[in-house]
């Protein structure tokens, strides 16, 4: 049906631009050009250096055939030329695509080949493996060596130097936002557990919207200080490259996780905001007591993953470090719910406090929808806070689809929700809490079984380091937990009635892990713990 509004109200150059988070370097170099944009070691650089070696290194790329389309590939530690790479390559309209740097070289090949990876920037501390990568392609990418201070000698991967690579380019260099903003900004990987990784495109309102939504969850306010523990190949690092870039934040670096130097740049740098799984926050734990009391403001942490437990939550927070718990995947850009707290939940118990933080909340402004769902019907689930469901995400912020693998994208994309295989309760208030991954839910006598549930009662005995639950199958029940358990390195002698009977104390007793094993767990090279080897081991028990 039309209406008045519909005739000559059309989109024109006055009204309407795509959106893309490349403007947000133009708007801070421009209006703040002297503030600080970059700390690494010695190194100190403003917004008017930083761009001017974005738009240097864009205009580089150029001169060597380098276009709208094309691919440019990074295996980059959290450096400045990495977040250079955030900006100078999509204001070529080309595509970046972040590598995991724990990958070996098997992995990396097959990403390059199937990404099309035109250039490829490699720090030198991943020479050897970069090497052996790029040997094994027939078309090998044009590859440029960043040779890093702060690490030191390392291995060339190429007789290209990134610094001499930029002096090529114009730092005045003419650069376009794009016409489309639906146009591609970036390629990110799965981490491809069972068979290869799935290439997942990213675009640039998405791209956007999602910086500008890690601000409004987070209430970051102007020019924050932000330490760069989360990886940026990590989901383009959740996006902040963008959020902090956008509000004239400083940049942080920092190559490898280490929780003294994180504590001391907290205290040099007044870091105000910081990302990270929950094992960083554990580690700061660790540290020397003097580094832990080395800082007297606060400090913002964002963490996305199991929650952390409890007495780590109640442990760090005496540090002065505030967690706020996300949740998202790479296929939404990152984080995209966020358990967004309330003040009356500031004097509950920290076990309580723990026990809602451990939600995975309530979607993001810019997260069109969230639903909790039967898998099947997909049809919502009772907000009862007890009955299980598929979490599903719809929105700008969801991927365009994966790379050369159209079967794989409808699939994802069934029904007009994205499927994140992740099951949850819907709370009363409409706050989502997981509790498996659709794949990892144990169902023993016809009851489900949270393998979410039982870990976190394993994580709080004392003497337990890491834990993963899978089923273990069982003649009478169908399924049993089974357990395996990493303790920590000082622990007195446990065993496996300890723990069993800890468990005993903290759940159902259907729930309470048969078995226990001790070991190291197996896991993929983002850390992610691989409960599909574990399944196999505990079929052969």
């Amino acid at each position: 049906m039309s209406s008045i509004f519909d005739i000559g109200l059309e989109p024109n150059a006055a009204n309407h631009a795509p959106l893309s988070p490349l403007d947000f370097i133009a708007r801070t170099a421009s209006v703040y050009p002297e503030y600080p944009a970059v700390i690494h070691g010695n190194v100190r650089r403003n917004w008017r250096e930083t761009y001017g070696r974005c738009r240097q290194l864009a205009s580089a790329l150029a001169k060597h055939g380098i276009g709208q389309g094309d691919t440019v590939a990074a295996m980059l530690p959290n450096i400045p030329e990495m977040l250079e790479c955030h900006f100078g390559v999509p204001m070529l309209g080309a595509v970046l695509n972040a590598l995991n740097t724990r990958l070996d070289a098997s992995a990396i090949a097959f990403m390059l080949e199937h990404g099309e990876a035109k250039v490829l920037i490699a720090d030198r501390e991943f020479g050897e493996v970069i090497r052996e990568a790029v040997g094994q392609l027939k078309n090998p990418p044009l590859v440029i060596d960043v040779d890093d201070p702060e690490y030191g000698q390392g291995i060339a991967v190429s007789e290209l130097d990134y610094e001499d690579f930029l002096n090529e380019g114009d730092p005045e260099f003419d650069w376009q936002m794009p016409a489309d903003e639906w146009q591609a900004i970036s390629l990110s990987y799965t981490s491809g557990t069972t068979g290869n990784p799935k290439g997942v495109v990213y675009h640039h309102r998405g791209a956007y919207e999602n910086a500008m939504g890690n601000q409004a969850v987070w209430s970051m306010g102007q020019h924050p200080v932000y330490l760069w523990t989360l990886p940026m190949f990590h989901c383009n690092g959740w996006c902040f490259p963008w959020t902090i870039t956008a509000f004239a934040g400083t940049h942080v670096c920092l190559r490898k996780v280490e929780p003294e130097k994180i504590l001391k740049l907290i205290s040099e740098h007044k870091v105000s905001h910081m990302c990270g799984a929950p094992i960083v926050l554990n580690t700061l734990l660790g540290a020397s007591e003097a580094a832990k009391k080395s800082f007297s403001h606060t400090v913002r942490a964002m963490t996305a993953g199991a929650a952390p437990p409890a007495k780590v939550i109640e442990a760090i927070e005496e540090m002065g470090i505030f967690v706020t718990h996300v949740y998202g995947l790479t296929e939404v850009y990152g984080p995209v719910t966020v358990c967004a707290w309330k003040s009356e939940w500031d004097d509950l118990p920290v076990e309580k406090r723990a026990a809602i933080k451990a939600r995975q909340g309530v979607r993001y402004h810019t997260l069109a929808g969230m639903m909790v769902g039967d898998s099947e019907t997909m049809e919502p689930v009772p907000r009862d806070g007890e009955t299980i469901g598929e979490i599903f995400l719809r929105g700008n912020t969801v991927m365009k689809g994966y790379l050369k693998n159209p079967g794989a994208t409808a699939e994802a994309f069934r029904g007009g929700w994205f499927h994140t295989g992740d099951l949850a309760v819907w709370h009363p208030d409409g706050y989502a809490e997981i509790k498996d991954r659709l794949k990892d839910i144990i169902i023993s006598g016809g009851e489900n079984i949270s393998t979410i549930e039982v870990e976190d009662a394993l994580y709080r005995h004392p003497a337990v380091l890491e834990a993963a639950v899978v089923a273990r199958p069982d003649e009478k029940w169908g399924e049993t937990p089974c357990a395996f358990v990493t303790l920590k390195p000082d622990a007195d002698e446990v065993s496996e009635e300890d723990i069993i009977n800890f468990c005993r104390q903290k759940l159902a007793k259907f729930k309470v892990p048969k078995t226990v094993i001790f070991s190291d767990l197996p896991k993929t090279s983002t850390g992610k713990i691989q409960k599909f080897v574990l399944r196999d081991e505990a079929k052969k028990l």
